[in-house]
């Protein structure tokens, strides 16, 4: 069977062969999506019959967590297997010089030395100037645009007019796509995988901009959630709709390929859904994209290896997005360097293999907020007001802060927070204090709200 030298690649440490057989990897991102908005979710206003399939074919993760509740620092962290406070990436909108330290090495870095051909469809949103480029990341093929929302349709007054980050793209090449956005950025999946060899394995990221606002759906697919009365929530269910058919037509690309059985697929959201904005749903969780309650950073989670994995299965431990790229390092043959990444290869777990948890404790981090779980407990901090507590066992939905009840715990656990703040949490740039506003007094009226204990 064909085999591949691969040489050290810097900041993973790893050499090794890795042999054609090796699988395919398919990361699929939504954009905003709400956590309660999808038929494996519970939804009983939406349909997605096919990532219900995926998610029947493989792993549901239960309290899943991304890096960030917005979509830039979100995505670092999970393309580099770290947390992105520790190279300056934690606010959302950096100025056009600014983009992912080039210092340190995507998903694609990684797998390309391991005989991967690499791809990104959809969003990047880490830099629009050229030197953070995706074909300058580890990617082969980039389709999408380089900023984080545009809209659906072709618009050349507008995001496709020339010079706009927001454009689409084909490797640096401004193209016009015909239709409707999602279904284009689902085509050229399809496109992509049609294109492999059995002979060399892929990684595809595809990041679809939906359910992200603007809200914009075809009027065939909005017809089909009439029953709906909100406007804009009937174009949110048209949208995710839309997105959920175009994750059918890749499964179904790679089945009439024969690489299902050998393609690792992992599926999740950026962020929780930005209820306002979207209307989307993140119950039972309280609160929403941008701030650290359970509705911004837990989100719908599944990993599916059909030839390797059990299927339908259920893991109720805490996972993060930090461990995509250990798992995929380590299927595709590297060997990651746990001192340097934050993540961990989830397959030991899924499998059975290690009783232990992945993770005890995850943390985050934005400017003036942070956050803090340890098991089953949860720590907040707003900058210049103070600590919340939750014990997530009793209460998932963060409504009864019990910060003055447990003294000692949350002594400790902001002792743990700050320490690890310590290790490097500096930002390049700011957003100004219009968000911080409205996201500390949204922050605030979460705590407030219902809670028997006021913050402490």
């Amino acid at each position: 069977m064909k085999q591949f030298l691969v040489s050290a690649l810097v900041g993973f440490g790893f050499v090794c062969f890795v042999q054609a057989d090796h699988p395919n990897i398919l990361v699929i991102l939504a954009d905003d999506l709400g956590y309660a908005d999808l038929g494996f979710q519970g939804s009983e206003e939406i349909e997605t019959p096919n990532l219900d399939r995926l998610r029947v074919s493989g792993t549901l993760f239960t309290d899943a967590h991304v890096t960030a509740s917005v979509c830039s620092p979100s995505r670092a962290g999970m393309m580099t297997g770290r947390y992105q406070q520790q190279f300056g990436h934690e606010p959302n909108c950096p100025p056009q010089e600014f983009g992912m330290n080039l210092q340190e090495k995507t998903i694609a870095d990684a797998l390309k030395p391991l005989g991967y051909h690499t791809g990104l469809i959809g969003k990047w949103h880490l830099g629009d100037q050229d030197q953070f480029y995706p074909t300058r990341r580890g990617f082969d093929y980039f389709c999408g645009l380089r900023e984080g929302s545009r809209s659906y349709f072709f618009d050349v007054n507008k995001d496709d007019k020339p010079g706009s980050f927001k454009a689409i793209e084909i490797n640096g090449e401004p193209v016009k796509f015909e239709g409707y956005l999602t279904d284009y950025f689902s085509e050229k999946a399809v496109e992509f995988v049609d294109g492999q060899s059995a002979e060399q394995p892929f990684f595809l990221f595809l990041s679809y901009t939906a359910p992200h606002a603007p809200m914009h759906a075809t009027e065939e697919d909005k017809q089909r959630f009439a029953h709906i009365e909100n406007e804009k929530r009937r174009t949110y269910a048209a949208m995710v709709w839309a997105m959920d058919r175009g994750v059918g037509q890749v499964l179904d690309a790679l089945d009439e390929k024969g690489f299902r059985e050998n393609t690792l697929v992992f599926f999740l959201s950026d962020n929780g859904g930005p209820i306002n904005h979207n209307a989307s749903v993140n119950l039972p969780l309280n609160g929403e994209k941008g701030i650290k309650f359970e509705g911004g950073i837990r989100v719908p989670f599944v990993m599916s290896w059909p030839g390797q994995l059990p299927k339908g299965g259920t893991y109720d431990a805490m996972v993060s997005s930090l461990d995509i790229l250990p798992t995929v390092l380590t299927v595709a043959g590297g060997e990651p360097d746990y001192e340097h990444l934050a993540g961990q290869n989830l397959l030991p777990f899924v499998l059975g293999q290690m009783d232990s948890r992945p993770h005890q404790k995850l943390y985050w981090h934005k400017e003036w907020f942070s956050a803090m779980r340890d098991g089953d407990w949860k720590l907040i901090y707003i900058q210049d007001f103070g600590y919340a507590l939750y014990n997530l066992k009793d209460d998932l939905g963060e409504k009864n802060n019990v910060a003055k009840l447990h003294p000692e715990r949350l002594e400790q656990m902001s002792k743990e927070l700050n320490a690890w703040k310590a290790k490097g949490t500096g930002s390049e740039w700011t957003e100004g204090p219009k968000w911080y506003k409205f996201n500390r007094q949204l922050h605030i009226d979460l705590i407030a709200e219902g809670s028997e204990v006021p913050l402490q």
